[in-house]
């Protein structure tokens, strides 16, 4: 099989993983899984270039990932991080490992010999062993793209973007939002690979990630859309909601901020001009859609550990694979 997957960070890395995991596990060692990733989370700290939802699908599918987390690496230390915070620099709302800044560095100094961040990417899928796993990791363009969030001004009656990161991470999205502005995107196109990577597909896959600033940015790629619209492969989507609250993150803060309700049933009409499949919690069993089969889950749809994430993945296979021709 040829499985490409549409994927923000935590909930797309775990679930990316579990799907390898049912892969391995189930006599499809050899199928191919193609991960195309949000970049629109980008920023440029301290001079260097940081990919958050990039880093965090290396390192969950290379195993080196802080489980605990389920972003960042494992057995980290922050040394350079103090470093900078004594010497004033700022700022210090995001944490930076060690081990990860090596991961900027390179990326940074890469970037700097003019290599693309698709040619970046996968040099840094190559450290972790992806190719190996038949993965393959794309940046969903090579365009530099950034989300901001536009909030009230707390110095002035008018309002501000901030960077997607600090709305995010800094101040955990409880400011309200009142628009998402992503820069960059009117002038990105996909990457190389990208549009094959869904058009040739046997199965279209949408994790459990944020509808509005993953899935959502990458849907904004120009052809992205239109290329979900044309596949021939099932497209099946699994509810990052359940019972109206996100499985992990702030969807529900996003999704206020567009105007769009917080359900499993909403999220699912954000995706129904191209979704085939659309499967959800049970205790979101009344979820119907116009145009794709609503399947209900058997259990919590809850990625609690790699085995129970697998059989979400191999639920979703199984309802595209029920998907008329």
């Amino acid at each position: 099989m040829h499985i490409t997957a549409l994927a923000g960070g935590v909930g797309g890395a775990r679930f990316v993983r579990g799907l390898r995991h049912h892969l391995d596990i189930t006599g499809l060692a050899g199928s191919t899984v193609t991960v195309v990733a949000n970049t629109g989370d980008d920023i440029t700290l301290f001079g260097l270039r940081v990919c958050p939802d990039v880093d965090t699908l290396l390192y969950t599918l290379g195993g080196g990932v802080h489980e605990g987390q389920g972003w960042g690496r494992a057995e980290e230390s922050h040394r350079v991080q103090g470093e900078l915070a004594a010497y004033g620099a700022v700022p210090q709302w995001f944490g930076l490992g060690d081990l990860d800044i090596g991961t900027h560095v390179v990326r940074s100094q890469w970037l700097g010999q003019g290599a693309s961040l698709s040619e970046v990417t996968a040099r840094l899928a190559a450290r972790w062993g992806l190719p190996d796993k038949h993965i393959r990791l794309l940046p969903m363009t090579d365009v530099p793209v950034e989300t901001h969030v536009v909030v009230d001004d707390p110095e002035g009656d008018g309002q501000r973007a901030i960077h997607f990161q600090e709305w995010w991470v800094r101040h955990q999205a409880a400011i309200p939002a009142h628009r998402f502005v992503v820069a960059g995107l009117d002038r990105a196109t996909a990457a190389p690979g990208v549009l094959d990577a869904i058009r040739r597909a046997d199965v279209v896959l949408l994790p459990p990630s944020n509808p509005v600033v993953s899935i959502g940015i990458i849907l904004g790629v120009p052809g992205v859309r239109d290329a979900l619209r044309g596949t021939a492969a099932p497209v099946v989507g699994v509810s990052p909601l359940i019972s109206g609250r996100p499985v992990r993150g702030h969807a529900d803060a996003c999704l206020a901020a567009i105007g769009v309700e917080v359900t499993a049933q909403a999220v699912g009409e954000l995706y129904e001009d191209f979704l085939d499949g659309w499967l959800v919690d049970p205790v979101d069993a009344s979820t119907t859609l116009r145009r794709a089969r609503v399947e209900v889950f058997d259990g919590p749809l809850l990625m609690s550990d790699v085995a129970a994430t697998a059989r979400i993945a191999a639920h979703a296979l199984d309802l595209a694979a029920a998907v008329p021709a």
